[in-house]
């Protein structure tokens, strides 16, 4: 089950839409261009549109249960008291005093460039369930890190 924005909901739909609607006809088209030439048993551009047309399948295959399992999570009756999916979190990293925000959301909203990070990394279950003014210390992969959270939102 994977628990998301109504946002993150309606991005993954449009998607399964485009590739159904936009993706798939072009791998069917490139399939049949490439069996039109000739002989398929030495036709390396068919053996790679049917690899293409393959991926395509399991990555709409992959969205259909996505979207199948995903649970929207209703901002209204969340909190900001303490950390959890979909919380804007400032927090300062007490070794270097540099702040940060970031938002956690389900693996498919993260995107680090939006500051979305997803509830699945080391930082976001580290800050699962803690309160403003809380120091925590998150094992990453370059060790022991320790952040003061600041502030916490809802978007």
């Amino acid at each position: 089950m994977a628990y998301m924005s109504h946002e993150g909901y309606e991005k993954l739909v449009a998607e399964l839409q485009r590739l159904e609607a936009v993706e798939r006809p072009k791998a069917s088209a490139a399939i049949a261009e490439a069996r039109d030439k000739g002989d398929l048993s030495e036709n390396s551009e068919y053996d790679a549109a049917k690899e293409a047309q393959a991926h395509l399948e399991d990555k709409i295959n992959k969205l259909k249960l996505t979207i199948a399992n995903a649970k929207i999570v209703d901002v209204s009756r969340l909190s900001a008291e303490a950390v959890q999916i979909l919380s804007k979190v400032e927090l300062t990293n007490l070794s270097n005093n540099a702040k940060m925000t970031y938002t956690i959301v389900s693996e498919q909203e993260a995107n680090l460039r939006e500051g979305k990070i997803s509830i699945q990394t080391p930082i976001a279950q580290g800050l699962l369930n803690k309160k403003v003014g809380d120091v925590v210390e998150i094992k990453v992969p370059r060790g022991t890190m320790q952040f003061r959270i600041d502030k916490i939102s809802l978007e």
